[in-house]
């Protein structure tokens, strides 16, 4: 059997009105589905984020920097301790983590506010292109 009849045993043909939606477009989805059967975008959640990555790395900034303060004299009450190099190591590796998910943040950030940006100028451009099309016979045009 082709692949292509296959296909059309599992999914039937487009002359029998057959097709396939995504879950979020479909309106008869089912329990759960909320689709009005037109995919819709909007940069809200790209933008908010954005925010929430830039919420983050402020705060693990934060928390990153108040690690040396937090230790301050730890060096000199315990000297001579074992502990000492282990503590001192440990420190070190937190700070070296929250700076990654501070840098993964930053980073984060401006590619989100940039992928809201695009898929806005997208959405213009693309209704802009599209009232440029005549409408059916005896519609109007858009």
């Amino acid at each position: 059997m082709s692949p292509s009849q296959r296909w059309q045993d599992m999914f039937g043909t487009v002359e029998d009105g057959t097709r396939m939606n995504l879950a979020s477009t479909d309106p008869g989805a089912g329990p759960g589905a909320s689709g009005s059967g037109n995919l819709k975008h909007s940069d809200g959640p790209w933008t908010s984020a954005s925010g929430t990555a830039g919420a983050v790395r402020t705060s693990t900034e934060t928390s990153r920097s108040a690690l040396g303060p937090g230790h301050e004299g730890v060096s000199s009450g315990a000297a001579g301790l074992s502990a000492l190099a282990a503590l001192t190591a440990v420190r070190r590796s937190w700070e070296d983590r929250l700076a990654s998910v501070r840098d993964e943040c930053e980073a984060l950030q401006g590619t989100l506010l940039a992928v809201a940006k695009e898929m806005g100028e997208t959405d213009a451009s693309v209704k802009s292109s599209l009232a440029s099309i005549d409408a059916k016979p005896g519609e109007e045009k858009r």
